[in-house]
Parts: structure tokens; C-alpha cells; sequence
């Protein structure tokens, strides 16, 4: 049984386990990234599907409540389940998780105080293996708070071992129980020592020996995909990005020729982006590859349209549409292969139950397995980006491919906002090209989360020689992050923007000025729709 928001995990090799209790906090996923990163196997799931047959069933070796947007002095917040508290594991509670623990062990919590968001100092009062080889009596170290209400009494047994400004139970334990909670976020990057207090948290309180290997998921993956398939067939949906490469891969060492890839070439890819995907999956790995070059029909549908979640759904009902003819050419397979991730599986279920905002629309997901009477293979679902790219470097796949920056599913089409032509998809895939071209020569690709051109629907008059243009306006973007979830422009120097833009407006016809686009995520989204 695969992991999701309502059952505990079935297959995770034995490894020891750690439970994150989700209170609807905006960066759980980062609390269960941290943990991962010292090698402990952990899972999310919401506070209102986890009871005391859950906890059984799951048997966590520690559990970690999050932060969420709640008041626990208001009726009908969020509450940890009272089992939770009788499992006599270590339980590390955050923000909103340490006041829910304290409000439901006898203590109490009041609104009306300073408020705290943003960095602020705490200082430690007290030791604790919490930060032993961290953090000092007397010292003061920068955290990351984000909270408006305050633990004002605690419960019994607990006691303070680190205050800030205006939480003057910043850090409160009760050692004898081993419960731990913070008013701060250890596990956001803006609390630099935080995933030192987690790893404390987890390997020297909770004794966890951090067995869990991209190695070991390899092995274990392979075991699970030939039971799960036996001798059946298995059809997976390639993109050229890097989870559906590391899943077709991953699925071809476990069952050899008995999976078949389709690759649905909607004409959106980047420069020579369509052959080199060719050329590693056919040709490389010998793996069996239908290309679909079905560009004409995408973009014939996608003439006049400007809105960019109808360019998603028109691409995703096209998509769903090729996919389908192709698969039947193949004929007899009972299984569909995606490269979904954890994070996809988490974010479908909020942590009240309730529904997510709609920001855009994944393209190939939806719909098709039902219409397809096919049962999914999704190997990659326990793992984050990060996960999938060491995974990928496990099972040899070139850096190339692995390292490859995050490319949208509607590929292209979201990076010309307004009207999509052949004359602007190609105007700005060299225009991308080059602008990648650059990034690399200057060693700068792999510290940047994601890079690419945005062709505007913008025209401005220029000079070129002694004569007068009246071209396109070419937006550059480039960001840093971890997780994609929040972002920053990628700070670079001047004298590569210079050297940038002039390269693509001597060697892009169509474009005679380039802009540079320095909006954080929030508030912007990384891409450009």
C-alpha cells in the first residue's frame, strides 16, 4: 500500500519511523525534508485522521506536532490525538503544536500579547540534549517565529530552557517524558541551526539510527514494483523531466521490457529538448519509446487562447487524449506508471480535510487512470525533489537529466503569457537556450533552483545599427529555493546581465530588450503565468 494522508505506509523496509502530526502549517513539508536529510524515514498526515488505531497501525518512534494558522483559544481548533501523549515516545511540538500540547496537558495559552514574526533571538537558560553540541548556556541564537498568540502557564513537569523577547517559553520541555516544544520554526532555513535540533531530536532523544538510504529505497522499490506488476505491462508517461526519467528508469531495472514509455511531444519543449529524451531513452537505456510529435495538433487547439489555466486544461485534455491512442497501439497493459512525488500526495488532502486554493492545474494527472481502467505504479511517492534527484544518481542516469532544472508540464505555453505562435515558441527557445548557455559558462547552474526566459506580449521600439526595430521585450528569471515552496531571485552580478542581454538581442531575432525579473516567491510564483 502506498503512503497517503489517511494510511500509514505498508512498505517502508522496516525502517524505524517518525510521525509528523500536521496542524496546516504553510511549511510542514520542510519538517519532514529536515528529517529526512539525517536519514530517518518519516510521514505527514493531518491531525483529524490520525486516532489511536492509526498510531498503532503506524508504531512511530517519535512523533513531531507542526505549526498551523489556528488558535487553540478559539473553539473548534485543531487538537493532537490524547493517544499521542500515552505512546511513550518522544513528541517534538512546533508553534501551534507546542500550544496545543500545552493547552491539552494543563496549561495555558492567551492571545493579546506582542507578537512575534520574523527572526528573533532566543537565549538558552538550561542544557538539554535538544541542542547539546548546538547551543550554549547564556548564548543567543537567531530562529525564525511566526506566531501571535503565547503559552502564558505551563503544564505540570515542564519547565523553561530557552526564552526570546516576547516568548518567554520559547523552549519548553519536560525531560522526564521527553516532550519537547518550541515557539519557533527549527525547520525553516531561516533558523540556521534548525536542522542540527531536529537531527538531536530524532537520533540522540528519540535513539534513531538514521538508516534510511536512497540505496536502500532503490532495492526496496525494485522488490515492491515486481510484486505489485508481476508479469503485467506497465505504460508510463515520459516528460523529459526529472521524475518521469527517474520512475521510467527505476520501473525498467524492476521489470525490464515489460514497461513501455510514451513520450507526447507537445511541440512546448525547450531547445533539442525532444531528441536528447530520445536519445537517453531509446537509444541509452534501450528502453521501449513511443515518440508522439503531436505539436500541430496542441498548438492548432491552443490558437487564441491567452489565459493561462485554460492553456493548462486545453494541454491536459490533450495530453490525456494522445496518451490514450498511444497506449492502445501498445495494447494489454494493465498498469500506468507517473512520476508522483510526495509532496503531490500530501498537498491533495488539506490538513483540515477541507479544500486547497487552486493555483494552476498539473496537466497529466487528472482523470486518467479512470478513463484508462488502469492501476497506477507511482514508485517515487515517498520522495521529495531532492530524494529523486539522489535516487536518479543511484540508478547512474546522466547528471544532465538528474540536475536538470524544474520545467512546467505545459512547457512553453506558461512562458509566453498571452497568445502562444510558432514564431514566439521559437523566438523563445533560443532566446532560453542562450540565456542557459550563459548560466553555465559562468559555473552558475547548479546553485540555482530553476532558470528560464519569459518572451512578453510587449513590443518597444529599439535601435539596431541606424535602424529602427520594433521587437519583443524578453524577461529573465532565475531563483533560489529548496523545495520550490518559497523562493528568491537569484542574485546575479550586473556584468553577467549585461553580457546576457546582449547576447540575446545580437543573436535572438525578434527580441530588442531584456529585463531581469527580481520578485520573491511570495509574492510572486516562480513561473511567469
Amino acid at each position: 500500500m502506498s503512503p497517503s494522508k489517511t494510511e500509514p505506509a505498508a512498505a517502508t523496509g522496516g525502517h524505524e519511523r517518525v510521525l509528523i502530526i500536521d496542524f496546516g502549517s504553510q511549511v510542514t513539508q520542510l519538517i519532514a525534508r529536515r528529517v529526512r536529510e539525517s536519514g530517518v524515514y518519516c510521514e505527514i498526515h493531518p491531525f483529524n485522521k490520525v486516532d489511536a488505531a492509526f498510531l498503532s497501525a503506524f508504531a512511530p518512534k517519535a512523533l513531531i506536532f507542526s505549526g498551523g494558522p489556528a488558535s487553540v483559544i478559539e473553539g473548534q481548533s485543531p487538537r493532537a490525538p490524547e493517544a499521542a501523549f500515552a505512546l511513550g515516545v518522544p513528541i517534538l511540538a512546533i508553534c501551534y503544536g507546542q500550544q496545543t500540547l500545552s493547552v491539552q496537558l494543563g496549561g495555558v495559552v492567551e492571545g493579546g500579547h506582542a507578537r512575534e514574526f520574523g527572526r528573533a533571538d532566543v537565549e538558552i537558560k538550561r542544557v538539554s540534549p535538544l541542542f547539546e553540541g548546538v547551543w550554549e548556556v547564556g548564548g543567543k541564537y537567531p530562529v525564525w517565529m511566526s506566531h501571535g498568540d503565547r503559552v502564558t502557564q505551563l503544564p505540570a513537569g515542564f519547565e523553561v530552557i530557552a526564552t526570546s523577547e516576547n516568548a518567554p517559553f520559547a523552549i519548553a520541555v519536560d525531560e522526564k517524558r521527553r516532550f519537547y516544544t518550541t515557539m519557533f520554526h527549527p525547520e525553516v532555513a531561516h533558523t540556521p541551526d534548525g536542522g542540527k535540533l531536529l537531527r538531536n531530536f530524532t537520533h540522540k532523544i528519540a535513539g534513531l539510527r538514521g538508516d534510511w538510504t536512497m540505496a536502500a529505497f532503490k532495492d526496496e522499490a525494485i522488490t515492491r514494483i515486481r510484486a505489485q506488476v508481476g508479469d503485467g505491462r506497465v505504460i508510463c508517461g515520459l516528460s523529459g523531466g526529472v521524475d518521469s526519467s527517474v520512475a521510467a528508469v527505476l520501473i525498467h531495472e524492476a521489470i525490464g521490457d515489460q514497461l513501455h514509455c510514451v513520450f507526447v511531444d507537445h511541440g512546448l519543449m525547450r531547445l533539442y529538448e525532444a531528441e536528447q529524451v530520445v536519445t537517453l531513452f531509446r537509444d541509452h537505456y534501450n528502453i521501449p519509446l513511443i515518440h508522439a510529435d503531436e505539436s500541430e495538433r496542441f498548438l492548432g487547439a491552443l490558437e487564441g487562447v491567452d489565459d493561462p489555466e485554460a492553456k493548462r486544461k486545453t494541454i491536459g485534455k490533450l495530453f490525456i487524449d494522445v496518451f490514450e491512442e498511444k497506449a492502445k497501439s501498445i495494447g494489454g497493459a494493465a498498469f500506468l506508471a507517473q512520476g508522483t512525488l510526495y509532496p503531490d500526495v500530501i498537498e491533495s488532502v488539506s490538513a483540515i480535510g477541507g479544500p486547497s486554493v487552486t493555483i494552476k492545474s498539473h496537466h497529466n494527472v487528472g482523470g486518467l487512470p479512470e478513463r484508462m481502467n488502469m492501476k497506477l505504479v507511482e514508485p517515487l511517492r515517498d520522495l521529495f525533489k531532492d530524494e529523486v534527484r539522489t535516487l536518479g544518481r543511484e540508478l547512474g542516469l546522466p547528471e544532465a537529466f538528474v540536475g536538470r532544472h524544474p520545467f512546467p508540464g505545459p512547457g512553453l505555453a506558461i512562458r509566453v503569457p498571452g497568445q502562444i505562435t510558432r514564431e514566439k515558441l521559437q523566438i523563445l527557445r533560443h532566446a532560453d537556450a542562450v540565456y542557459l548557455d550563459e548560466i553555465r559558462r559562468a559555473g552558475l547552474y547548479d546553485e540555482i533552483w530553476q532558470a528560464f526566459a519569459v518572451l512578453l506580449p510587449v513590443k518597444t521600439v529599439g535601435v539596431m545599427g541606424d535602424g529602427r526595430t520594433y521587437e519583443f521585450v524578453c524577461a529573465l528569471r532565475a531563483v533560489t529555493s529548496s523545495d520550490g515552496m518559497t523562493a528568491d531571485f537569484f542574485p546575479f552580478p550586473m556584468d553577467f546581465l549585461a553580457r546576457a542581454a546582449t547576447r540575446i538581442i545580437n543573436e535572438v531575432r525578434g527580441v530588442n530588450r531584456v529585463v531581469y525579473d527580481v520578485t520573491s516567491k511570495p509574492p510572486g510564483t516562480i513561473e511567469w503565468e
